[in-house]
């Protein structure tokens, strides 16, 4: 089971899901999109929040508000972190987690220490998690066939990127040919009236 959330405070909204527990946490590490991003309660027992980026978007567009929704619904969701003031919460792309043959169920390391951030949360804010709960729905999506989709529709764009700029490509070679044979008629023309002009005139000496 996962569970999906909505940051409507931006629009279109933002989606966040959530695994139910670390066994799904598994999957979700799996099979989470490139341009998800994962949310942690830093040092703390906590849910896995993603958080799916727009087409495009790196982690410097988020707004911070969308920004704090993640922070406090990871929060709302750990036992510990639940009842912690002043916690960090850490998060990154999901293409940076790293996940090895000893590591625990659930448990997940960094690619690059670096790439990982971190938001500061003062306290639990009732209105905001009270706002997301609002929105929460319970799925069983296939997470795997959802990936293979993505993947698929991704390779079809890029496809369809690579065509278009073939196809502008051979216009505007046909274009610079067309150009290039223009301006060699034009010469051309330019070379014959020269030479017919001086053929048909008579030389003289003589003004009247």
């Amino acid at each position: 089971m996962v569970f999906y959330f909505l940051c409507n405070l931006v629009a279109p909204p933002y989606v966040m899901y959530m695994g139910l527990d670390k066994h799904e946490n598994e999957d979700l590490i799996k099979w989470s999109f490139p341009e998800d991003v994962w949310f942690h309660v830093d040092k703390l027992s906590s849910a896995h929040v993603y958080l799916r980026l727009r087409q495009g978007e790196t982690l410097d567009d988020l707004p911070h508000v969308v920004l704090e929704d993640c922070a406090q619904l990871v929060k709302a969701n750990s036992i510990q972190g639940n009842k912690t003031n002043n916690l960090d919460v850490v998060y990154t792309m999901s293409s940076n987690l790293k996940k090895t043959a000893g590591m625990e169920v659930g448990q997940v390391g960094f690619h690059k220490a670096k790439e990982v951030r971190s938001i500061r949360v003062e306290k639990r804010l009732n209105e905001i998690v009270n706002r997301l709960n609002k929105t929460k729905e319970e799925k069983f999506p296939n997470l795997r066939e959802e990936l293979e989709e993505r993947d698929r529709k991704e390779r079809e764009d890029q496809k369809k990127v690579l065509r278009e700029q073939k196809h502008k490509e051979k216009e505007e070679q046909q274009s610079r040919e067309e150009q290039k044979e223009l301006r060699s008629y034009s010469s051309l023309m330019r070379e014959e009236n020269m030479t017919t002009n001086q053929d048909d005139g008579n030389e003289s000496d003589e003004f009247m």
